[in-house]
């Protein structure tokens, strides 16, 4: 934590303060405490961080969490609330009487908090450094993305099977005497997912038309010779870690038009794993992949690519840094997906996405699922 350390000094404040549960990413990260209900964090400069928790939940915490616990009894909350009853004032006076002069917070700290913090002390809005923290992946981080990422090759895995063997009649893929839709897919892959402790939900299973949307969801029969685009960005319910992969298949001979895009996307791909390196912009690789598909006739716009080349991904699917216009330094230790697409509504549209390590001589996959088209 030397870097909010840092950011404390540098504002000469007393203190950093967060409040959330652990739905929230960055108290997850800051506490490494899973809680549904909200907590306060603060941290003073030098010192450990430490969380307010009820009193319910102060030995899970002690037991749990990486910062010290303190009980809302300890922190003179329960005396406060005898006297003051708004919630908001009675929280600021507590983190006032705890902190000092000057406190640290996110941009996403609470608006009706920080007004009643900021009539008893000065209250400044960090730039983003917990954000920039959670952007580099300690070994264990990273070995708990690749934990999710095997939990969704074997989903994946799944998925493609299903479609491999579904017979086909009339141009639709059958399981049985039913139709195989995307919503059996998607509800085998969750199945999957959740015997491997992870959580899934919003998961892509979309065919033909719908693929030309990125984010369209699918739903239905599944069809011969068209794109499927499956894109399934799973959640570790123990440690909050998620993943991000997609793959695109067809169950039979696809048309040359979709066979020259699906080869154009995965050369895309190729193209970026090589490019992305510590000291390399985000910006610079996502500008590098829409000069390739201009020169391969896939003009960016409204069709064709429509969207960032990749994100990072840790305790949130999409967080910093971003592989698309404005996208920052890479740096090593980041993960960070590599995902190219084309999209022409009236065709359809191919993706296909890894998560990977940035290092120090590149690009690590760590998604190690197969690549093809036709199953």
């Amino acid at each position: 934590m030397d870097a909010l350390d840092q950011a404390i000094r540098s504002h000469c404040a007393d203190a950093y303060v967060a409040i959330g549960s652990s739905r929230d990413a960055e108290m997850r990260y800051l506490s490494r405490f899973t809680t549904t209900d909200p907590i306060v964090f603060f941290k003073k400069p030098g010192q450990r961080g430490t969380i307010i928790v009820s009193q319910m939940e102060c030995e899970r915490a002690a037991r749990e969490s990486e910062a010290a616990v303190m009980s809302r009894a300890q922190a003179g909350l329960l005396e406060i609330m005898k006297q003051e009853k708004n919630r908001w004032k009675a929280l600021a006076l507590m983190i006032a009487g705890l902190t000092g002069g000057k406190v640290l917070v996110p941009s996403h700290f609470p608006y009706g908090l920080a007004l009643e913090l900021a009539a008893l002390v000065t209250v400044e809005v960090d730039p983003g450094t917990v954000e920039q923290l959670r952007a580099k992946k300690n070994e264990w981080e990273v070995g708990r993305i690749r934990a999710v990422q095997t939990a969704t090759d074997l989903a994946m895995e799944r998925a493609i099977r299903l479609i491999r063997n579904a017979k086909i009649r009339k141009g639709i893929l059958f399981q049985g005497a039913v139709p195989l839709s995307s919503e059996k897919v998607r509800a085998a892959m969750h199945r999957v997912l959740l015997d491997h402790g992870c959580l899934a939900i919003d998961t892509i299973v979309a065919c033909g038309e719908d693929t030309a949307v990125p984010h369209n969801i699918g739903s239905g029969a599944l069809r011969e010779g068209v794109p499927i685009v499956i894109d399934v960005f799973p959640m570790e319910e123990a440690s909050g870690y998620y993943s991000d992969m997609t793959r695109t298949v067809c169950r039979g001979e696809p048309s040359p038009e979709i066979r020259d895009m699906y080869e154009a996307v995965r050369a895309a791909q190729d193209l970026a794993a090589s490019r992305i390196r510590p000291g390399v912009s985000g910006e610079e690789v996502h500008s590098e992949v829409v000069d390739f598909f201009s020169e391969r006739g896939y003009a960016s716009g409204a069709k064709g690519f429509v969207h960032n080349l990749g994100h990072g991904v840790g305790l949130e699917v999409h967080e910093s840094p971003s592989l698309g216009p404005g996208g920052g330094i890479l740096s090593r230790c980041n993960v960070v997906t590599n995902e190219p697409g084309l999209y022409y509504p009236g065709k359809g549209g191919i993706r296909l996405e890894d998560t990977g390590l940035v290092t120090a001589s590149g690009f690590s996959p760590l998604t190690r699922f197969t690549k093809e088209l036709t199953v």
